[in-house]
């Protein structure tokens, strides 16, 4: 007999809340800053932990979690290592998803779209908004590379970390963000019987097409 359920035999009904077409605002940024002012009211840990999914020259799709790092009209901004290995993705292939998870809500919101670089004076504002010792990680880290252990790194922080001490910790050259321009965005709300509620906006010469998405 086996000691591990059945990812098949797990089952979840949910029932929550319901998401009308003719209901939901005009555009789908008024209705995401809705939905996050729910998830902050709800309390749920880490309300801007994100997937984000890149493919490369090839095609071949890769996904992670990033934190969402600000959010208007111009898009949704994460920031990274710009010689990682999404970073280099991007640089091939300038299209991205995103996808935000909210079980303890049953809600979903997926974004697809183009990305750019922010401006240096973004990048340095939220630089240095942020922990010292993370200011000092961005320098140490080089990120997606093979290193040769957890020495290696440790003791390249405590290079940098020496470094900087007496000073300012500058924005490594190596470093920013990112914005996604999104092109289509979908809301999910999880309903009985898995007839979810999937609402689709989706931009069209500049203006947004409300659609309903069968579940």
């Amino acid at each position: 007999m086996s000691l591990f359920m059945n990812p098949a035999d797990i089952r979840k009904s949910y029932t929550l809340d319901a998401l009308d077409e003719k209901l939901v605002a005009a555009d789908p940024l008024t209705q995401f800053s809705k939905w996050w002012d729910e998830v902050l009211k709800a309390g749920i840990e880490e309300p801007n932990a994100m997937t984000l999914a890149t493919a490369d020259k090839q095609g071949r799709p890769e996904a992670r979690t990033v934190l969402l790092k600000g959010f208007d009209t111009a898009g949704f901004v994460f920031y990274t290592n710009y010689e990682s290995a999404k970073s280099k993705q991007l640089s091939e292939h300038p299209y991205c998803s995103l996808l935000f998870f909210w079980k303890e809500l049953e809600r979903q919101v997926r974004i697809a779209g183009s990305v750019e670089k922010v401006s240096a004076e973004e990048t340095a504002e939220y630089f240095n908004s942020r922990p010292e010792g993370s200011r000092i990680g961005a320098w140490a880290s080089p990120q997606s590379r093979v290193v040769e252990d957890k020495v290696w790194l440790e003791n390249n922080y405590q290079i940098y970390e020496a470094k900087f001490k007496e000073g300012t910790i500058p924005v490594p050259a190596h470093w920013g963000g990112y914005r996604v321009i999104a092109e289509r965005i979908e809301f999910w709300q999880g309903r009985p019987n898995r007839m979810h509620d999937r609402i689709q906006y989706r931009n069209e010469s500049g203006q947004w097409i409300i659609e309903r998405l069968a579940p």
